[in-house]
């Protein structure tokens, strides 16, 4: 039996061989970390040399950023006069650490600081005019956000009328207008010339944070602030390049020794503590937890982590946020395999878009399932949930699709919709499902062609496995942490042979091994059991793959990762 085609487009990237030889001697870098420094368009020698040796001192100014002196002289005034500060979050992962990293700065610096987060399905999104209300009546003067606000002028009118003075820090896209906030911290509004457009919610709360500390005398304590901040900025999938990547690598060199009881707490729940800690520990396994508990119940559980006393008490406190996860994980497999199964059976597999509803299908999580659907059919998602006859939806894209320009062209049928290019929200009356269905899907057909229904992978090197070697991981290692902008180093190979057969790993995954020029290297496939049949030992294939290192008693082993596989 022949091993199914490839279902996915490889691109090999192309780099100027002149520009890879000037890398390769000006930095002292072998041809292929030259190449991989070319491949992400660091082909200025200094921009290269800055980001493999970040250094502390490539953070910028945070007074760069437009109105940070008006919210640190705000802010240092309340401090001073003893004013109730409030810290309004977000409930997700970049929410909960920018309010530990703004409420732990102002503790420090003798700040008399309370936060409140608003729970996901009982308060929705954003700035309320009730929260307003309710700060006013607990003797509130100041409230700043984190994560959130940057639209939100009704609230911010609201606090005005109260008396209130509010600072706006976020990192979404504004309106047309900026809130009338005393100061919006926000590198994306239109008047700043901050140079990193880029931070996270808690990037920005961390740029206040070092302004902070650095005006209360306290510069000293900037660093340990990025342990908070890279695991936010990880987590929120922004760019790591430039000055995210520097808040990304310290703070990930930081996760090793934690001082936090919380935080150690929160790295032996996720099996890292006292370990090198990654990028993909922090996507896989960090921000998920702390994501669960917004997703699940209420985000307040995450930040009061950080304020534990003890390690004891730290430790219940981060078992109870794992056994959360473990809920979510299970709620979101279960929609996940109610939508798969629409999608084969019913007329939401239509088109060029999915548009799958279900009855009273968790709203915590319906946006890692459409994330899932993309990544298994490479089309648009919206994952619809319908509680008392209004359906709550949310929506993640592929490249060539905008999202929220689809959703415009069917305006007249939400309640309300939001969001950006690739991720969306919205809410509808159940009836009109269909109709969002038809149109989304015709409005995606006059835009998208068949080609961009074809998933591609894009590869940067092809690697003879004769050099996929400790020496290469070593070199690979010095890209880290991977992320947008950085994704981690994939290579293709050909030629390769399939050396025995493969043996399915807890109902989901594969494990065999290939060879090529004598070199036998083991393999895993995640998520591809469907292949096994398919596998034959003595088949000639095509690879596309990333690297590991795979510890096993003690012994270390290279071992590739599957992304692709064809037959050749």
């Amino acid at each position: 039996m022949p091993i199914n085609e490839s279902k996915k487009r490889w691109v090999l990237a192309r780099s100027d061989a002149a520009i890879v030889s000037n890398l390769a001697r000006e930095l002292n870098l072998s041809e292929f970390s030259a190449t991989l420094l070319a491949n992400r368009g660091l082909t200025d020698v200094e921009a290269a040399y800055k980001f493999l040796h970040p250094q502390l001192g490539d953070l910028h100014d945070p007074f760069l950023m437009c109105d940070m002196r008006v919210a640190v002289d705000r802010i240092m005034q309340a401090i001073a006069r003893k004013e109730k500060i409030l810290i309004y979050g977000d409930y997700d992962v970049d929410g909960t650490t920018s309010t530990v990293i703004l409420k732990r700065a102002l503790t420090i610096l003798g700040a008399d600081v309370s936060y409140y987060i608003p729970e996901r399905l009982k308060d929705g999104y954003g700035l309320r005019d009730d929260a307003m209300d309710m700060a006013h009546k607990q003797g509130f003067h100041l409230i700043i956000s984190v994560d959130t606000g940057i639209r939100a002028q009704q609230a911010v009118e609201r606090a005005r009328a109260l008396g209130l003075d509010i600072i706006i820090t976020d990192h979404h896209l504004p309106d047309t207008g900026l809130p009338r906030a005393n100061a919006v911290l926000n590198p994306k509004r239109p008047d700043c010339q901050y140079p990193n457009k880029n931070l996270a919610g808690c990037g920005i709360a961390f740029k206040l944070a070092q302004a902070l500390l650095t005006e209360g005398g306290r510069p000293q304590l900037v660093e340990s602030f990025m342990k908070i901040a890279a695991i936010g900025t990880i987590a929120d999938i922004v760019p790591l390049t430039g000055e995210n990547r520097v808040i990304a690598k310290f703070g990930l060199d930081g996760l090793q020794r934690p001082r936090n009881p919380g935080l150690s707490a929160l790295l032996e729940v996720c099996g890292v503590a006292g370990k090198p800690v990654s990028g993909s520990d922090v996507g896989f396994r960090i921000g998920p937890r702390i994501n669960a508990v917004g997703r699940m119940a209420g985000a307040s559980a995450a930040v009061d982590l950080f304020d534990a006393p003890d390690l004891e008490t730290a430790m219940r406190m981060a078992l109870a946020m794992d056994s959360q996860n473990t809920v979510r994980q299970a709620t979101e497999a279960e929609i996940l395999a109610q939508a798969l199964g629409q999608i084969e059976a019913s007329e939401a597999d239509s088109g060029c878009v999915a548009v799958i509803a279900g009855n009273g299908w968790h709203r915590g999580v319906i946006g890692i399932v459409a994330s899932k659907v993309v990544d298994r059919l490479h089309r648009p998602t919206v994952i619809i949930s319908v509680e008392n006859g209004v359906g709550h939806g949310s929506g993640r894209s592929i490249p060539p699709f905008h999202l929220l320009d689809g959703l415009t062209t069917c305006a007249d049928l939400f309640e309300r919709f939001g969001g950006h290019s690739h991720a969306a929200g919205l809410a509808l009356r159940a009836e009109n499902i269909p109709e969002f269905r038809r149109r989304l899907n015709a409005h995606a057909r006059a835009t998208l062609t068949d080609d961009d229904l074809i998933p591609t992978i894009a590869t940067d090197y092809r690697l003879r496995l004769e050099l996929a070697a400790p020496s290469t991981l070593g070199e690979i290692a010095r890209f880290e942490p991977f992320g947008p902008g950085n994704p981690e180093p994939l290579f293709e190979t050909h030629g390769a042979e399939v050396a025995t057969p493969p043996r399915v790993i807890k109902e989901k995954h594969l494990k065999f091994q290939v060879r090529q020029s004598g070199r036998w290297l083991d393999c895993i496939w995640w998520n591809a059991a469907e292949r096994a049949k398919d596998l034959l030992p003595g088949a000639q294939v095509g690879l596309a793959f990333t690297l590991s290192e795979n510890t096993y008693n003690d012994d270390s082993q290279v071992q590739l990762v599957l992304r692709d596989l064809r037959a050749e």
